[in-house]
Parts: structure tokens; C-alpha cells; sequence
């Protein structure tokens, strides 16, 4: 199962973009408000999550993902959920997939050290200790990091990728053109 965590002023398309990508792939996501049922975007949609943190169990987690937005990726890294999420996650290699801004949380809780990691232009800063990729997406190891809402798809994608295999992913890239 893959959890999509949505905090109050997270980023549309950084958040539905690997939705959309993942359910084509035929994988469990669930969305996971952890400010309410409904959650706003940073541009003012609504969205309804699955369900909420008050509902959420962390058993059999595959990968997590955290999108950005402002202030979206400060309600993420406040939430007691989120942090023990990517706590567990870590311990059981699960992937942790963040964009745009939300790698700034994995860089505070100083878990990029050493690797190759990549934000939003202006975060790399709290990226502590990772060497900072020229690329739109990056893996290392269990973490898949990215760049904005301009590679959204890509990021999706990426995961799907890293979840199933490259033929699944590239099959979808060809039918979304």
C-alpha cells in the first residue's frame, strides 16, 4: 500500500499528478488527510482524502509520499502522523517519495546525508548533508526525491517505476502521451 499524506496548502498537482499515475499502474494508494477530510490546496481546490490521519494504520507500507506546496509541506512537517510515518518507513526500507519543498522535511530530519537528493530551487538548502542532483528526479536508495510541479508526472512515474518495473512505467508515460 502507498500513503499520499495532504496537509492545508499542499500543492495540487505534486500531489494528484502521482495519484493519477499510481492508480493507472493498478497500485493501492490512499490519500491521507491529516488536516481533515477536506483538504485545501495551496490555489484554493478542495480536495476529500481517502481518509484521514485519525484513520490511519501504518501496516504493510510499500512507499509514502510527501508533496510540496507552501504552506502544505510546514503542516506535513508539524504532524506527529507524517514524522512517524517516514520514522517507520526508514526502518523498513519503504520508499520515501518527496517534492518540490517536502524534501526539506527528510533533509531535517537528517536523513539525505550522503545522498543524492533534489527541491524545489531555494530548499536545497535544507537538504542537510546531500550532494544536490542536477537531475528533475533522483533516486537513492529508498528515497525519490523532485523538483516541482513542472515534473509532477515524472515523479509519479518514478515511483511506479520503482514500485512495478520500468516496462509498466514507460507503458503509461506512452498512453498519457
Amino acid at each position: 500500500m502507498v500513503f499520499l499524506f495532504l496537509a492545508e496548502g499542499f500543492e495540487i498537482i505534486e500531489a494528484l499528478a502521482p495519484v493519477d499515475m499510481l492508480r493507472r499502474a493498478k497500485l493501492d494508494i490512499k490519500t491521507v488527510g491529516v488536516t481533515g477530510k477536506t483538504v485545501t490546496s495551496s490555489c484554493g481546490v478542495a480536495v476529500n482524502a481517502d481518509i484521514t490521519a485519525d484513520e490511519f494504520v501504518y501496516e504493510n507500507v510499500d512507499a509514502i509520499i510527501l508533496p510540496g506546496g507552501m504552506p502544505g509541506t510546514l503542516n506535513l512537517e508539524n504532524n506527529q502522523v507524517v514524522q512517524s510515518a517516514i520514522d517507520k518507513a526508514v526502518s523498513d526500507n519503504a520508499l520515501i517519495c518527496a517534492i518540490c519543498a517536502a524534501p526539506s522535511i527528510l533533509g531535517h530530519k537528517g536523513l539525505l546525508k550522503g545522498k543524492n537528493a533534489i527541491a524545489f530551487p531555494g530548499f536545497e538548502k535544507d537538504l542537510e548533508g546531500a550532494e544536490i542532483s542536477s537531475e528533475h528526479v533522483t533516486v537513492d536508495g529508498n528515497f525519490i526525491t523532485a523538483k516541482g510541479a513542472g515534473v509532477a508526472a515524472e515523479f509519479g512515474l518514478k515511483i511506479v517505476e520503482m514500485l512495478t518495473d520500468k516496462a509498466t512505467a514507460d507503458n503509461i508515460k506512452e498512453t498519457i502521451q
